[in-house]
């Protein structure tokens, strides 16, 4: 799944979020880093058409995230830093099988196929609970296991193992390490991406590195430290 930045920035109120660059993505497990106000972000927002650009264009296996707004977001989908912000209804079933039914799927096909992705992600226990009761790295996986349900082909999970415990988030590494899809990563958390394809850092609302997780991490340390 071949995704593509051609020429494509992006601005908000005149003040340049991320300078136009062009760059095309393929590899199966992608890492983005860089300091606050970065540009990462935004980047990853325009993959999916949460942040359209300003200049340029983004495309995702060839569709324009624009002109085919509604069909990228079939394709991408999009874990945020607090997944509790996006579980709609109390229940863990529920919220996963709240994004099927607008798919023309019978009762007992979404019920097949929320059972299918709780097996997957190995969270069956979860399904009865409610969202509060969770814990931060089962919210984590709830979010994931709603996004799944779907169908997309790309996946783009923000600080996944943020502020969780050692055992939450070697279980989310886990889980990440074991996606099909392809799975971009925006994290602070080195050790997380350091066993990825590829890694980008922004600084300053620019791409100035791209390439191994070693050598791009080096970078961003430097940055860090400067």
């Amino acid at each position: 799944m071949d995704i593509r930045f051609q020429d494509a920035g992006a601005a908000f109120a005149g003040k340049t979020a991320l300078q136009p660059l062009t760059v095309t993505l393929h590899e199966r497990r992608i890492g983005i880093i860089g300091l606050n106000g970065s540009g990462k972000t935004t980047f990853a927002r325009m993959i999916n058409g949460l942040v359209t650009p300003s200049t340029g264009k983004v495309t995702v296996g060839g569709l324009d995230t624009v002109k085919d707004a509604k069909a990228v977001l079939g394709k991408v989908g999009f874990i945020f830093q607090n997944p509790q912000n996006q579980i709609i209804l109390p229940i863990i079933r529920e919220d996963i099988a709240f994004g099927l039914k607008n798919r023309g799927l019978s009762k007992s096909e979404i019920a097949a196929a929320v059972d299918a992705v709780l097996v997957r992600l190995d969270i069956a226990h979860l399904a009865g609970r409610r969202a509060h009761e969770l814990s931060g790295g089962e919210l984590q996986l709830a979010a994931l296991a709603a996004v799944l349900a779907t169908g997309p082909d790309v996946l783009i999970l923000d600080e996944p193992t943020n502020q969780l415990d050692l055992k939450n988030r070697a279980r989310v590494e886990k889980t990440i390490a074991g996606l099909k899809e392809t799975t971009i990563v925006i994290s602070h958390d080195l050790a997380l991406i350091e066993n990825f394809d590829r890694v980008l850092l922004f600084d300053g609302g620019r791409l100035v590195a791209d390439g191994r997780p070693s050598e791009t991490i080096v970078r961003y340390r430097e940055l860090a430290a400067a």
